[in-house]
C-alpha cells in the first residue's frame, strides 16, 4: 500500500513538484519572449547551434555558433 501525505493547514507553504515548476518557467518564458517581441521587435533565442535574432515578421538573422564543450566529468547541480 502506497504511503500518502496528510494536509494539513498548519503548514504555510504549499509543496512545489518539478512539473510544476517546469510549468511555470515554460508559461514564464513563453510571455517574456512574446512581450519582449512586442517592445523591441525581435528576440534573441539559441536555434540549431546558433544564436539567432528572430524579427517580428518572421526572418531569422545568425549572430554567431554556439560552441560546444565536451566535458567528461560530472557536474552536480544543487
Amino acid at each position: 500500500m502506497a504511503k500518502t501525505k496528510k494536509q494539513t493547514n498548519d503548514r504555510p507553504y504549499v509543496y512545489l513538484t518539478k512539473r510544476k515548476l517546469a510549468s511555470a518557467a515554460r508559461a514564464a518564458v513563453r510571455k517574456a519572449a512574446v512581450e519582449t517581441m512586442q517592445l523591441m521587435g525581435y528576440t534573441i533565442i539559441a536555434d540549431h547551434g546558433w544564436v539567432v535574432k528572430k524579427y517580428a515578421d518572421g526572418h531569422i538573422e545568425k549572430i554567431s555558433p554556439i560552441e560546444t564543450v565536451n566535458i567528461n566529468s560530472i557536474i552536480t547541480l544543487d
